[in-house]
């Protein structure tokens, strides 16, 4: 009988967790909501919210014990948040690189800029589709790009490591196409010369990037004359004039991919369709915020299963400090439990109340390290080759309230697991037997 007691206990446990971390904060809101009316409204409330007071009460006298689960549970949010915000971050900084009214145009089949290769023909017939913007002299509003690796000494290091950065080769269209990114110190790069604008994440990360500065690319000496500013993953990167890219890194008369500015964001179909239509294209089309959506998935993935296995890990451990905590705290006050039920109390306010102890104590767990996470983390500086690219990505780790909301989640969860068995115990224990303990 006691193990089919405890084997339901664990599938509830089980059961509320799965629904738990399904459910939205309009779903929370619900529940609160309906626990509030139930303790202020009806009797079996009214007694749970008696017993949960007396318990919060001497908190303050069991301020070591308490401590245990506040701290413990605080280093789990504080680590899983942390975790988190870094693929919050990346995904961030990719998703401000694209936008529905932009379109990049790679060699069917091809993932990623660097696998794609367009011909000259390719991209003279690319910027005859439907649906792309003009200039006012009637030329199309499309960045035909090269992408290579250039190897830079990285910042910081003492022992002279390099980095890999990814230099692209752009044509003067590629500034009209990404009105959102600006100079903001020096100038543009002249065409046909051997001069680099950066972003302000490339300098971050590498030396020697400094406006008038020198540096080595494809065994040819390259000026720095511009330090841009983007907000996106392009702050990463090295910019220079397609043409003498493909000079320096003999890549011929081709390039990478084209990236178009459309007339509307509604123009996106008509100019896939037409490029499928075309039978000398052999071209795939995304709009930019797709393509580097999907450039992001992976990464992001890898890197939140890293911190949900990371914050399991440190969760079990919590979990068990909560049940050491709230097993003693219900052992010293059997005999008060008893009399409460002696005197009328049934199981379940005893249980809730027991619950409420440990959910506060979780809460405020949470919402500390919630907190540290956001004040040392929220912005922090990180980089990591970024997926499909032949270069570091350089971007902050963003502690977005979603984050937090989930840290929250995470500390309830170890609250409401630490916090059942005891109280289940407490209001199964015999009133003769708890009354006879000192």
């Amino acid at each position: 009988m006691k193990f089919l007691k405890n084997f339901g206990l664990v599938l509830l446990t089980g059961l509320v967790l799965a629904g738990w971390v399904m459910l939205p904060w309009q779903g929370v809101l619900a529940l609160l909501v309906l626990l509030l009316m139930w303790l202020f409204l009806l009797r079996s409330g009214t007694q749970a919210r008696s017993v949960a007071s007396v318990g919060i009460s001497t908190l303050s006298q069991r301020m070591g014990s308490s401590a245990v689960i506040v701290v413990g549970i605080a280093g789990v949010v504080g680590v899983v948040v942390a975790l988190l915000a870094m693929a919050e971050g990346y995904a961030q900084t990719l998703r401000n690189s694209g936008s529905l009214d932009t379109a990049i145009v790679l060699r069917g089949a091809s993932a990623a800029e660097v696998a794609s290769n367009l011909s000259r023909e390719d991209l003279v017939q690319i910027g005859q589709a439907a649906g792309i913007a003009r200039g006012e002299k009637g030329e199309p509003l499309m960045s035909a790009e090269t992408v290579v690796a250039a190897n830079l000494p990285v910042k910081g290091s003492k022992t002279g490591d390099e980095g890999s950065a990814q230099v692209r080769g752009v044509s003067d269209e590629a500034f009209i196409v990404r009105p959102h990114l600006k100079i903001v110190e020096g100038k543009r790069f002249q065409p046909g010369l051997r001069e680099l604008v950066v972003g302000k994440g490339a300098v971050r990360q590498f030396t020697g990037l400094t406006v008038g500065s020198t540096i080595k690319l494809g065994n040819q000496p390259w000026t720095v004359v511009g330090v841009f500013a983007s907000g996106d993953a392009m702050e990463s990167e090295l910019w220079a004039d397609a043409n003498v890219v493909n000079d320096a890194y003999q890549r011929g008369s081709g390039r990478n991919s084209a990236t178009v500015k459309l007339t509307s964001a509604d123009a996106f179909k008509g100019f896939k369709d037409a490029l499928a239509a075309n039978p000398q294209l052999r071209v795939d089309a995304n709009t930019t915020l797709d393509f580097f959506a999907k450039q992001s998935e992976q990464m992001t993935k890898m890197l939140r299963i890293i911190g949900i296995t990371v914050g399991a890990i440190m969760a079990v451990g919590a979990v068990f400090g909560a049940l050491n905590t709230m097993f003693a705290a219900v052992a010293a006050r059997a005999r008060e439990i008893a009399t409460l039920r002696a005197i009328g109390f049934r199981g379940l306010p005893v249980v809730v109340a027991v619950m409420l102890e440990t959910m506060l104590l979780a809460l405020i767990g949470g919402v500390i390290g919630g907190v540290i996470a956001w004040a040392m983390f929220n912005g922090f500086e990180a980089s990591t080759m970024a997926a499909g690219s032949v270069g570091k990505l350089s971007f902050n780790l963003s502690v977005s309230p979603g984050l937090l909301w989930e840290g929250i989640k995470w500390a309830l969860a170890i609250g409401f697991i630490g916090g059942l068995f005891p109280a289940v115990r407490a209001a199964s224990l015999p009133v003769t037997a708890a009354l006879r303990e000192l």
